[in-house]
């Protein structure tokens, strides 16, 4: 991962966003993308990166962590949002065609926002599900500013999605055709709250047995939500100052909040797993403490601006040219950041998904 030519190393800002992506790019071998994650989750390899790089498999974690330490999770649960929908026929017999429908989020009560192909105008009405008393009927009644439409259904259809939905895995994995393993697969063992559309990966690595050694060990354990969203695969495709981030709805408890007040103010370690926890927890501080409630948050962490909450963060190996790259660099520096990804290359790990870990020491700690 040489940065490009015109780049030399001395010259590049460590806050300018769009130098920093430009000297973390590289190129990936696409037989570097896991396809498959490890069995058992926790034989994945975790490097770890802080004044020097070492390599480890994940079911060491308890030998990272100390008495006290606070690990946060992201319990966003995966829902089936892909779904096959259908054009009413009319009465002379045409229409009928097939419309692959992908679930984004529910806006308010039976108004959800999704990506069509093919597209429809408002206007247009469509038929998920099967016929008969299995059939769902939603209007496409609006579009958003993304070229999401905005689909109005006359019942709940969050609790038929188990039945006629399909899980919406990121399109660089090949899924075959056994939705029901993935089911399984592409969900964190402690996923509670349905909501996203995209798994937060960072947790896969993590089995009941490994969380029941932390829990012997003393580590404490809280949970934030934060539903992921479709735009988590969009990269960056012009200047960094132009990209918009997705707005992504997250949630924070007062026991969780009490929680990691506390730590902190005893000096114990915040362990985020996943860059969406981190997100969630940057948006819930006031510049003091983090607050319990919920909301939207559309937070963007680049260079330049610190990582207030959590001292570590265990997360999977992005994607060049996206925002997780920008935070992972903001948290654990650019130079760390350059480094780390030059031994994932040369030293085999696999990236994505369901690929290999990290543990990041926050830079400015």
């Amino acid at each position: 991962m040489s940065p490009p030519p015109e780049l030399d190393a001395v010259n590049v800002p460590g806050t300018d966003p769009d130098a920093v992506l430009a000297r973390l790019n590289f190129e990936l071998p696409a037989g570097r993308i896991a396809q498959t994650g490890a069995e058992p989750r926790d034989a994945s390899r975790l490097m770890v990166v802080g004044e020097s790089v070492d390599h480890r498999i994940f079911r060491d974690l308890p030998e990272l962590l100390r008495r006290g330490d606070l690990l946060v999770f992201n319990e966003s649960r995966v829902i089936p949002a892909r779904v096959l929908a259908r054009k009413p026929r009319t009465p002379d017999g045409h229409g009928g065609g097939q419309v692959e429908v992908m679930l984004l989020r529910e806006e308010e009560p039976n108004l959800w926002s999704a990506y069509l192909k093919p597209a429809k105008r408002a206007g247009k009405e469509l038929l998920l599900g099967g016929p008969g008393e299995h059939e769902h009927r939603a209007e496409v009644v609006g579009v958003q500013a993304d070229g999401a439409r905005l689909l109005r259904f006359d019942h709940d259809i969050g609790p038929h999605l188990d039945d006629i939905g399909r899980l919406p895995l990121p399109p660089y994995i090949d899924a075959g055709d056994s939705d029901e393993t993935w089911r399984e697969r592409y969900q964190t063992v402690y996923a509670r709250t349905p909501g996203s559309v995209a798994a937060p990966t960072a947790g896969l690595h993590f089995t009941p047995g490994l969380l029941a050694r932390l829990d012997e060990l003393a580590v404490e354990r809280a949970h934030v939500t934060l539903h992921v969203g479709a735009g988590t695969f969009k990269p960056i495709s012009g200047p960094v100052s132009e990209h918009v981030m997705h707005a992504e709805r997250y949630s924070v408890s007062p026991q969780t909040a009490a929680a990691i007040n506390r730590a902190r103010a005893e000096g114990r370690r915040v362990v985020a797993v996943g860059t969406t926890t981190v997100r969630t927890l940057e948006s819930a501080w006031d510049g003091a403490e983090v607050q319990p409630g919920e909301g939207d948050t559309s937070i963007f962490i680049t260079p330049g601006k610190p990582v207030n909450v959590p001292d570590v963060l265990i997360t999977n190996l992005h994607l060049p040219g996206s925002t997780l790259m920008l935070l992972v660099a903001a948290f654990a520096g650019v130079e760390r950041i350059r480094a780390a990804y030059d031994a994932a290359l040369s030293e085999g790990y696999r990236f994505y998904s369901l690929g290999d870990a990290m543990w990041l020491e926050n830079a400015s700690r």
